[in-house]
């Protein structure tokens, strides 16, 4: 009757909703105590079944508590934490196949691990139902009790919904062929007079697939946080070396000279690069700096989840912190459970001194999507937040601008008129391309005043004609206009229609 007496009264305690270090400690002096191991399994048992209703990990104030039963020799708990080794390794209760092992955490920690038996065989945690995917399947997930968990990633049928397009896109310069999926936020008209920033993401279709991204862009809308933008999502077909390596020069010049070009043609987009964002995760930041620091006259704003810069004796990070300042803007995000944190801190100290735009976050996480997804809202609300004008930024007419104007008549054969307006009297270069960016024909390659200006582009092969020689069969090509100087450039493409 005692020892029933004894068990029922420690049952009750350890039921409690909260459970200190203290008090946990308590607990396995207790079930090491008990002889009698029906009793010991029954303490045990109870203990777990109670948490799972709660949290396993058991986490409270800054520290943790991670369980585990079952028959095996060894359990240790890698992750994040300490660098995904096999080293943090559980104590077992005595005479007992439950094991446990007690860590400090911020109180707004967030990391990935596993549970590894026998120092060789890895698994989720079979007590935590919370995982987090990556890039190479789900880890289980540690939250601590003040994390906040990002509710735009989840799907919301309440709110109007964007639109994703499918493309493919064949590269000159690349020599490769690459997936896209285009978002349109709700309401887009393809033939209306609004025009939209952009944000182009690297590893594009992790970024939907385990980011949440469509989800985020939706939700941020329709909460009215940033405005309507159209994000191009761009998949890799080796992204060690197309971010970082040997591929990283072709795919930096198909990404500025093919895909850009590309995606203005079709869409309604505003073709400045300070309406221009291009991010990335890991070595997908690696490649949106370069893209930053070699381009700013394309893309403006530069966002870095936890930017890899580490190869080529860090390249990205050097060009930017030895040469004069570009006209680029930054957005940064990293973990302190990652080893380039202190890099990234660097930078970001760095970036300051030369005097450049940044907001960055630092947080108690890990090299990982879960870090990524939460933080993907971090970087598009500081670069495109939403502003209660009244007014669509893409309406406002502007007496006084730089614009290339619609070919007219578009399609056309054999001759169309191309018109564009000057702000300032400027360098300007008038190019046709074809589809896949090989340009065809510089129209003009000089100084022209304020002003608007036209020329007559005729494409027949006529002695009279001022381009004699050019031949175009019927197919899209692009118009691209550039004025100003390289460091405060205007650049803006138009599809052109040769129909025969």
């Amino acid at each position: 009757m005692k020892k029933l007496l004894t068990l029922s009264l420690f049952l009750l305690f350890i039921n409690a909703s909260l459970l200190s270090q203290t008090q946990f400690q308590n607990f396995i002096n207790y079930a090491n105590s008990i002889s009698d191991s029906l009793q010991k399994n029954a303490v045990i048992d109870s203990f777990i079944n109670h948490h799972k209703s709660i949290r396993i990990p058991i986490a409270e104030d800054n520290y943790a508590i991670f369980l585990y039963k079952g028959n095996t020799k060894t359990v240790s708990v890698a992750g994040d934490f300490n660098g995904w080794q096999t080293n943090f390794l559980m104590t077992r209760v005595s005479k007992s196949n439950f094991f446990y092992a007690t860590k400090i955490f911020e109180p707004n920690a967030r990391l990935d691990y596993k549970i590894v038996l026998n120092n060789t065989n890895w698994y989720l945690d079979p007590l935590n139902p919370n995982t987090c995917t990556g890039g190479y399947g789900p880890n289980s997930e540690l939250a601590m009790p003040d994390y906040i968990q990002p509710k735009e990633i989840k799907y919301d049928g309440t709110i109007p919904h964007g639109k994703i397009e499918q493309k493919t896109i064949i590269s000159t310069n690349a020599s490769a062929t690459y997936q896209l999926k285009i978002y349109l936020p709700p309401d887009y008209n393809p033939v209306g007079d609004k025009v939209y920033p952009t944000v182009y993401f690297q590893d594009g279709f992790e970024y939907i697939d385990l980011a949440g991204a469509v989800n985020v862009l939706d939700n941020l809308i329709a909460a009215k946080k940033i405005e309507k933008v159209i994000a191009v999502f761009v998949k890799p077909n080796n992204r060690n070396e197309e971010y970082a390596l040997t591929k990283r020069t072709q795919y930096r010049l198909f990404f500025v000279k093919e895909l850009v070009l590309f995606i203005d043609s079709l869409y309604k987009t505003e073709q400045t690069a300070k309406r221009r964002l291009v991010l990335g995760d890991s070595y997908g930041g690696n490649i949106s700096a370069l893209i930053c620091y070699y381009h700013p006259e394309i893309f403006g704003n530069c966002g870095l989840h936890s930017g890899a810069f580490q190869e080529n004796n860090y390249e990205a990070y050097n060009l930017f912190i030895s040469s004069p300042k570009k006209d680029v803007k930054f957005s940064m995000v990293w973990g302190t459970y990652e080893p380039l944190y202190p890099n990234m801190r660097k930078f970001r100290d760095s970036l300051g001194l030369i005097g450049y735009d940044c907001n960055w976050s630092e947080l108690p996480e890990g090299h990982s999507w879960g870090l990524w997804r939460a933080n993907i809202d971090f970087m598009l609300e500081y670069f495109f937040p939403f502003t209660a004008t009244g007014v669509d930024e893409g309406l406002i007419i502007q007496p006084n601008k730089f614009e290339l104007y619609q070919n007219y008549p578009n399609p056309f054969n054999p001759s169309t008129v191309i018109s564009w307006q000057l702000a300032i009297g400027s360098h300007v270069s008038l190019i046709i391309y074809d589809i896949l960016g090989k340009e065809i024909v510089t129209l003009v390659n000089e100084e022209k005043q304020a002003g608007k200006h036209q020329i007559n582009f005729n494409t027949q092969r006529t002695s009279n004609s001022a381009f004699w020689g050019i031949q175009l069969s019927s197919g899209i090509y692009l118009c691209e206009l550039r004025a100003g100087s390289a460091e405060s450039g205007f650049i803006q493409t138009k599809k052109m229609v040769v129909l025969k």
